[in-house]
């Protein structure tokens, strides 16, 4: 029997539901991202499918090796209020994400002419007012950086490239506040209060 990190996107997960073993033999032929914010279908319970911290997905306990079938699944991808989930024409699947369901691995550009963020899938994202940095509070007062990839989707910044932006950063006044953040064209993402700097520090668990 295959196992979901073998073969091609066309042939299918052991198990998979109707709509999504339909969409996987529709992928081959389809031009562009599917239209997902578009598709209302009904909620058809969760399945047994994980985007572990890393980045990596799961099904049903297994790696899926296959990085096609990943980011055939990551495009229909969709953040429905507290819940993420697998959208088709015909159904909607509950999945597990357990902190953001990409990761930011490669920094390009400047801040004058703005950043492009890489994720683990090979997406490219502008970083600016429309892909926004925001920065949540870790432990022992370390931050953890994420990225907005699109809709209510986001990376979790990896460790390296969130030092790369902390070596270009800038301090500047934020509502009468100086504040320490980094630049990204016309945007700016305040990090922190500018007094805050010397602790700076990235969350440890950060890849």
């Amino acid at each position: 029997m295959a196992k979901a990190s073998d073969g091609p996107p066309g042939g299918g997960l052991p198990g998979a539901s109707p709509g999504l073993s339909s969409l996987i033999a529709d992928a081959a032929v389809r031009r562009g991202p599917p239209p997902v914010h578009l598709w209302d279908p009904p909620f058809c319970g969760d399945i047994d499918m994980r985007i572990a911290r890393d980045g990596s997905w799961h099904y049903r306990g297994s790696p899926i090796g296959r990085p096609a079938l990943v980011r055939l699944f990551a495009s229909v991808l969709r953040r429905d209020r507290d819940r993420y989930v697998l959208v088709t024409p015909v159904e909607k699947l509950g999945i597990a994400v357990e902190d953001a369901p990409f990761v930011g691995v490669e920094l390009a550009g400047s801040p004058g002419e703005g950043f492009r963020l890489r994720t683990n899938l090979d997406e490219w994202v502008e970083i600016d007012a429309a892909h926004p940095l925001r920065f949540e509070p870790g432990p022992a007062g370390s931050l953890k950086p994420y990225a907005r990839v699109r809709g209510d989707l986001w990376a979790l910044v990896g460790r390296p490239v969130f030092y790369e932006l902390v070596d270009k950063g800038e301090v500047r006044p934020v509502d009468g506040v100086d504040r320490f953040g980094v630049a990204s064209g016309a945007s700016f993402f305040p990090m922190m209060d500018a007094d805050a700097l010397d602790g700076l520090g990235a969350d440890p668990a950060l890849g």
